[in-house]
Formats: C-alpha cells, sequence, structure tokens
C-alpha cells in the first residue's frame, strides 16, 4: 500500500502543475506594476508568518509527550490556548482597529516569538503560559493581517477585483507550499540534523523575526476606527450591531464557524481515521499531500474569483456540499467495508478510500480560504473589521474546546458525521446568503450605534 501515497501524491502534484500552466487570459487579471509590488511584498510577510505557524504544528504535542506530560496535561495546554484565542481574540481585534492593524501584525510576531522562547522550559506554568501567548497571537493571525491587506488595498486606490488575486496566492502560497516546506525543514531539524523538539520552535521564531522587520520597514498604518471617543466596549457593542443589523454579515460569521469548526475537528479525527488499528501510516507524507490538495483548491479558487461567473456565493454552495459529502466517507466505509481486526500493518482498504476523500475535503478548505476572504472584504464594514472577524471566532473556539475535552467520549464515526451535518448547514446558509447578496450594503456601524458620536469630517 505504500505505493498508494506516492499515487495520490504524484496525482495530485500533476493537478497542480496543469493547473498552474494552463492558466489562459481569462484565468488571469491583468494588473498595475504598483499593484504587484504591494502584493509581492505582502505575500513574502503572510509566507513568513505562515512559516512560524507551520513549523510549530506538527512538533508541540512531541514537545510536551518528551516533557513527561500525558495526554490529560496536554490536552489542558491545548484546550488552553484555543480559550485564550477565544477570550483575547475579541479584545486584541478592537484594539487591532482602534490602535493600528500594523501595530497588531507586529505584535503577532512579538507574542508568537515570546510563545517559541517559552518552549525550553519544562516547567507546565511556563508552557501554559506559552500557549496563551500562541493564542492570542493565533486570533491576530487570523485578522489584523486581513484588516490591513483590505484597508491598504483600498486605501491605494487598486481595483477591488485585484484583491481576490492577492488572497488566492496568499493561500496558495502560505497554506500550501510553506506548510510542506515547513514540515520538510522541520523534519529535517529535528531528524536528520538532531536538534531535538524545540528546534523547530527556534526557527520559526527567526521567521517571525525577519517577517517583523520587513513590516517595520515597509508597511504603513492603517486603522478602522481611530476616533478617540470610543473605548472596547463601545467597539464591542459596535461589532454586535453590525453582526445583529446586516443578515448577511451574521450568515458569514455563521458559515465561517460551521466550516472552520468542523476544520479544526477534522485534523484532531484524521489520524485515528486512517489508522483504527495502529496501522503504520507516514503522517508527515499525509499532512504533506493534504497540503498539496489545499493547494488544489485555492489554484482553482483563483480562476474562478477570475472571472465574473460563477460568483462565489453562488460556488460555495457546491463545497459545502462536497465537503460534507468528502467526511461521510469514514461513516460509509465502516459499513460498507469489512473492518480489519489486525493490529498494526500498512493501512487498510478502507483507510484508503477514506485518504481520498480527505484529499477532496483539503481541496475544499483551498477553495474556502480565499473564497470566505472575499466576502468578508464585501460584507464587513471597514470600521470594526478586526473586531467582526475575531467575534466570528469566538463560537469556533467554544466548539473546538468542546470536542478537545470529550474527543474520547464519542466514536469517531458520530464526530465525522457531526462535522459532515455542520457543513451541510453551511451550505444552506449559503444559498441563503446568495439570495439577499445584491441588497444593499449596510450603513457604517458607527451610525447605527445610538451612543456613538458621529466622526469628524
Amino acid at each position: 500500500m505504500e505505493l498508494f501515497y506516492f499515487m495520490v501524491f504524484g496525482a495530485l502534484s500533476a493537478l497542480v502543475a496543469a493547473l498552474e500552466l494552463s492558466k489562459n487570459s481569462k484565468d488571469r487579471i491583468n494588473t498595475s506594476p504598483a499593484f504587484n509590488s504591494f502584493k509581492n511584498n505582502y505575500l513574502v510577510v503572510y509566507s513568513l508568518m505562515m512559516a512560524g505557524d507551520w513549523l510549530q504544528g506538527p512538533y508541540v504535542y512531541y514537545l510536551y509527550s518528551t516533557y513527561g506530560f500525558g495526554k490529560g496535561d496536554i490536552g489542558q495546554l491545548f484546550i488552553a490556548g484555543f480559550g485564550s484565542s477565544m477570550l483575547f481574540g475579541t479584545i486584541v481585534g478592537s484594539l487591532a482597529d482602534k490602535q493600528g492593524r500594523k501595530r497588531a501584525c507586529i505584535t503577532y510576531c512579538i507574542t508568537y516569538i515570546l510563545s517559541c522562547i517559552t518552549k525550553h522550559s519544562p516547567e507546565y506554568r511556563i508552557l501554559m503560559i506559552g500557549r496563551v501567548l500562541g493564542g492570542i497571537a493565533t486570533s491576530l493571525l487570523f485578522s489584523a493581517f486581513e484588516s490591513w491587506l483590505v484597508a491598504e488595498h483600498n486605501k491605494r486606490g487598486f481595483e477591488q477585483q485585484w484583491l481576490s488575486l492577492t488572497f488566492s496566492k496568499a493561500i496558495f502560497l502560505g497554506n500550501g507550499l510553506i506548510a510542506i516546506l515547513s514540515g520538510l525543514f522541520g523534519n529535517l531539524l529535528v531528524d536528520s540534523l538532531s536538534l531535538g523538539p524545540v528546534a523547530p520552535f527556534d526557527a520559526a521564531a527567526c521567521f517571525l523575526a525577519i517577517g517583523m522587520a520587513i513590516i517595520f520597514s515597509s508597511w504603513t498604518e492603517n486603522f478602522g476606527d481611530p476616533s478617540e471617543n470610543k473605548d472596547l466596549l463601545t467597539q464591542f457593542r459596535g461589532a454586535a450591531i453590525a453582526i445583529a443589523s446586516d443578515e448577511k454579515i451574521a450568515l458569514l460569521g455563521a458559515i465561517q464557524s460551521l466550516f472552520e469548526g468542523s476544520m479544526y475537528t477534522f485534523v484532531f479525527l484524521w489520524t485515528p481515521a486512517l489508522s483504527p488499528n495502529d496501522e503504520e501510516i507516514p503522517h508527515g507524507f499525509i499532512f504533506a499531500t493534504f497540503m498539496l490538495a489545499s493547494m488544489l483548491g485555492s489554484s482553482l479558487a483563483s480562476r474562478l474569483m477570475a472571472r465574473s461567473a460563477p460568483r462565489v456565493e453562488s460556488y460555495m454552495q457546491i463545497v459545502f456540499v462536497i465537503s460534507s459529502a468528502s467526511l461521510l466517507l469514514p461513516i460509509v466505509t465502516n459499513f460498507l467495508v469489512a473492518p480489519s481486526k489486525v493490529k498494526g500493518g500498512s493501512i487498510s482498504f478502507a483507510g484508503c478510500l477514506q485518504l481520498l476523500g480527505f484529499c477532496t475535503f483539503e481541496a475544499c478548505v483551498g477553495i474556502f480560504w480565499p473564497s470566505i476572504m472575499k466576502m468578508r472584504s464585501q460584507y464587513i464594514p471597514e470600521e470594526a473589521r478586526s473586531t467582526i472577524m475575531n467575534f466570528f471566532r469566538v463560537p469556533l473556539n467554544i466548539f473546538v474546546c468542546i470536542v478537545l475535552y470529550n474527543v474520547d467520549a464519542f466514536p469517531i464515526t458520530i464526530m465525522f458525521g457531526m462535522c459532515s451535518i455542520f457543513l451541510f448547514v453551511a451550505s444552506i446558509l449559503q444559498r441563503r446568503l446568495m439570495a439577499i447578496s445584491d441588497k444593499p450594503k449596510m450603513e457604517s456601524w458607527t451610525a447605527m450605534d445610538p451612543e456613538a458620536e458621529p466622526l469628524n469630517d
């Protein structure tokens, strides 16, 4: 069955190469040299930020286990990270809108570097502080950079359609190619050079420091609502009013939470799904295959968004249905394929079928990221962009914490079934969003908040 892994990886590689090399004028967007320079600068920074994140992922659990902590203690550390993101995410999002997105991006770098430094200590309390810092950093990574990009893109007067090009390239590189290279580089540091499980965290800190230097030297500051009379509670109230008053924003938040909740649950489930009887599977190679499938999805998304039809709101309905069906495979194979009772060995036939389904899901993830970014840029008001984006992550983090706490309480088929239902619900909500997408955009939330003072002209 080992040949199977190479066949899947090779097929995906060929598809990605074919898609990228076969793009014609209809699949490409004509842009200006000024925009290309701006886009490339952002892509370099975003890739460095994602390298700092991806280098850590495969070794967090392993590092904690080498310090002698059991599954329960490690689970609490992971819950602390997601809980921190939930509790502090909306606060740092509001500060980003008020104090500046560039400052927030620099804060991300500093916070994540400090989190990496804590990994040198075997003390549980120090590691817990590191997880809290990492949770705060994660909130900034998934809100401040996108908020800065959208505001700066509009401030410089670039065409709105060009924004989708930056989004798709950022996902293709940051969530695809960089993830694969980071996995290989981490493997080189830990296994080939025998530098220990802390080495990837030190390397991550270096990449983050380089990215921070570029932000310092080349980025300009931009704000959401910089007015002096807006405290954090006013920011929160304004964001809540925007979500409650505009059905499109509320739908977008629900869709994002449902999809990302299913995606993060999948991260915990794919290993036991592919090796229910402790089969020997190449985790690193499978992870690289998933990232290649994500690259395939982002390449497809760039083609779709380069054209006027179909619209993002339209094709995402199909993407959610496909992703829902792909996560049903573990349930289907459990009924149709006789489970193996032999311990160990190579991946089973059912595992092979599930791997193909999981690659399909990862391709949907690759389409989802640039597409949801484009929809957020269209529907979320600029004044509170980071705040609202972090509001969206609150139900997501609650859901992931519950799943982590009860991961052994339910059969794996029940967990996959739940994720499939969430994704199908997301497709229904996406259909509703498509139906109302042409309604006029909501007025500024500052005007809708009765306690907010008008901005000075």
